[in-house]
């Protein structure tokens, strides 16, 4: 980190993945393209709520991570540490709508991003950002990648940087026991936590929200924002734990809802709130996330937090 200080408040690391989402109604064979992965979602959040923001990652030399690259750059996200892959593609996957709900597909084996390894990060980025944010997908798409993440971290800690950790665990990625041993490692190595009830479920067999984060606290964590959707959040900053209920809006779609938490919560840190209030305007912002369709497009700007902030108020 240079003397003058860092120039990032925050780079994400991970998978982007170009979405394309079944049309609702009657026209079934039309797709509206968008964007998703969710430590590229957290990133964009964060820019849109004030950060400055990078990412890291390895796209395809296609039309898809150019897409990707026009996105961060629109959204104020500096690309310079995302690497160009020639060899491999830029993930995608579909969303289809039924009866039971929206189902995922997923075309990712062989992704450009989980070509990454400790020797393909630009720790020039890395080291140049108060905080660096990881997730369990990041570990999950290869060894390798999960090897760039536990590097990533070495790189931030030794550069005096906060890490932030999703453990998004997505069972149909990796096995429980290796997802838990990798989950429970990086845990040690991280600032916050920012598990799902989800994710409590499968790493501890309860989504008690004190059982939750003592579990968290136990693994290493110095501290936790658990996220319980529908129900608000419980922060723990090592010193109190408080819960922070859930506001009520017209929810259409969660995708994206935890990663807007994770990016509202790291940007508003960053921006020196408290954990308390950070907490409370990242349960917020991931509440109007839910009012849109897409993991990006509803992501919200500060002044709609604010509106419905006052509006609870």
């Amino acid at each position: 980190m240079s003397a003058a200080g860092p120039r990032f408040d925050l780079c994400a690391l991970g998978e982007p993945m170009v979405e394309f989402n079944q049309a609702r109604g009657g026209d079934a064979a039309s797709w509206r393209q968008g964007f998703g992965g969710d430590t590229s979602n957290m990133a964009v959040a964060a820019a849109r709520l004030g950060a400055r923001a990078a990412y890291v990652t390895r796209v395809g030399d296609d039309a898809f991570g150019r897409l990707f690259r026009a996105l961060w750059r629109e959204e104020g996200v500096s690309d310079e540490g995302v690497a160009t892959d020639p060899d491999a593609p830029t993930a995608v996957y579909f969303v289809t709508h039924g009866p039971a709900g929206h189902a995922f597909s997923y075309l990712r084996a062989g992704s450009a991003a989980s070509r990454m390894t400790p020797a393909t990060l630009p720790l020039e980025v890395i080291r140049a950002s108060r905080v660096l944010h990881v997730s369990g997908i990041s570990q999950a798409i290869s060894s390798g990648a999960c090897d760039a993440v536990f590097a990533a971290i070495a790189a931030a800690r030794v550069a005096g940087a906060k890490v932030s950790y999703d453990p998004n665990l997505r069972p149909t990625l990796w096995p429980r026991d290796r997802a838990r041993a990798i989950a429970l490692a990086t845990m040690r190595e991280c600032d916050w936590c920012l598990p799902s009830a989800e994710d409590a479920a499968w790493m501890f067999g309860t989504d008690e929200p004190d059982a939750v984060a003592d579990a968290c606290r136990r693994a290493g964590a110095r501290g936790v924002a658990y996220k319980r959707g529908a129900q608000g959040c419980i922060v723990d900053d090592g010193h109190k734990r408080a819960a922070i209920a859930p506001h009520r809006v017209a929810t259409v779609d969660a995708t994206g809802a935890g990663d807007c938490f994770d990016g509202a919560f790291v940007a508003r840190l960053c921006a020196g709130d408290s954990p308390l209030d950070a907490a409370r305007f990242a349960n917020a912002a991931a509440a109007i996330a839910t009012t849109g369709y897409g993991a990006v497009e509803p992501l919200p700007r500060p002044r709609d937090v604010d509106a419905l902030l006052r509006r609870a108020a």
